[in-house]
């Protein structure tokens, strides 16, 4: 049973950094794709980040191009997604998800799996 836990969440300010982390169990976490997309409230969730299983791809929304950094640890089974300069507009649930592909995709139809989410809110 594939298993996909994220944290990292939080309150923060306009300008502020924080790191997401989503563990993964239940596969061979090496062999697929990984993203993480977001919800804000009222939103449809929308895709942020994507990184193929060697991590030599990566790819992003263009509202966080420059600011946002996907990266995975293969051997700890996780993947991260580092977020600097955060603005309220990236008040969300983030969720991580993994595809049953090796690689990458820009929509939710790309992945099979599912975290339960982490919220990150940002205040002006």
């Amino acid at each position: 049973q594939v298993q996909l836990v994220e944290s990292g969440g939080g309150l923060v300010q306009a300008g502020d950094s924080l790191r997401l982390s989503c563990a993964a169990s239940g596969r061979t976490f090496s062999s697929y794709a990984m993203a993480w997309f977001r919800q804000a409230p009222g939103k449809e969730r929308d895709f942020v980040a994507t990184i193929s299983w060697s991590g030599g791809r990566t790819a992003y929304t263009d509202s966080v191009k420059g600011r946002f950094t996907i990266s995975r640890d293969n051997a700890e089974n996780t993947v991260y997604l580092q977020m600097n300069s955060l603005q309220p507009e990236d008040t969300a649930v983030y969720y991580c998800a993994t595809s049953d592909r090796s690689t990458i995709s820009y929509t939710e139809r790309g992945y099979a799996y599912w975290g339960q989410g982490t919220q990150v809110t940002v205040s002006s």
